[in-house]
């Protein structure tokens, strides 16, 4: 039987999911919120950037310096017996190999790749980006669940179509689940109609339930750095109310 902290266990949550009940991966910034996050029972977890940049005092979008990002990754790991999926964003300029080495040293089982060249802040050529996704997956073997994020939506066609032939060629090259991330909600069902494996969604603060977005065809349920930016504003509440009890001079 697989452990419960390997690429297979963590893949088979994926699998065999019913309509409305997709698998909601929390996403931790920090050892102390990961804690919290395995505490009241989710079976894994996937890291976001974003929330893990600006806990380190960065700006996401390859503004966090790799060692940080991965020596973050690393004490997520370390306080919890779960499947952790990292999102890396474009890779960060490293090897496939080397790519690969830092993420199982740091512990994760999954990995998050965008189709975004972060230095030329632009969508990178699909089938290169596809040829690299397959040196990863060369690289990683089946000790990765590689979730290939599509980010049309962001910049470019964002028709349905141009995502779902970004997609294909993603799983051809060996992805595992497909991310259109900001995907609008009316385009999610097409999007799991045309995409043949798990699809990731982002939860949206007044969007639709993730029960709702599993009905639609979701497969995953992430939240990028929506659960940080509540934790803050939730301290700066408490913050406010601290300093307007103090005496003012």
């Amino acid at each position: 039987m697989s452990s419960p902290t390997t690429a297979a266990a963590f893949l088979a949550l994926h699998q065999g999911r019913a309509p409305g009940d997709p698998l909601i991966l929390p996403g931790p910034w920090d050892a102390a919120s990961a804690r919290v996050f395995a505490d009241v029972g989710f079976p894994a977890l996937a890291t976001p950037s974003a929330g893990i940049a600006a806990s380190l005092g960065y700006e996401d979008g390859g503004g966090t310096p790799v060692d940080e990002m991965f020596a973050a990754i690393t004490r997520i790991t370390r306080v919890v017996d779960l499947p952790v999926s990292a999102d890396v964003e474009d890779g960060y300029g490293l090897a496939p190999a080397e790519l690969v080495e830092r993420l199982l040293t740091a512990g994760v089982v999954g990995c998050n790749l965008e189709d975004t060249d972060l230095a030329a802040k632009q969508l990178k050529d699909p089938q290169q980006h596809a040829d690299w996704l397959a040196q990863v997956r060369e690289a990683a073997g089946d000790q990765l669940v590689i979730n290939a994020r599509v980010d049309t939506f962001l910049s470019g066609d964002t028709t349905a179509d141009a995502a779902i032939e970004r997609a294909r060629l993603y799983l051809a090259a060996g992805a595992d689940v497909i991310y259109p991330i900001l995907a609008p909600v009316e385009l999610v069902k097409e999007l799991a109609q045309g995409i043949d494996a798990p699809l990731n969604v982002a939860f949206l603060p007044g969007g639709p339930a993730p029960a709702q977005l599993g009905e639609l065809g979701a497969t995953r349920i992430t939240f990028g750095p929506g659960l940080f930016h509540e934790a803050m504003e939730a301290l700066r509440g408490h913050a406010e109310q601290l300093r307007s009890a103090q005496p003012r001079a």
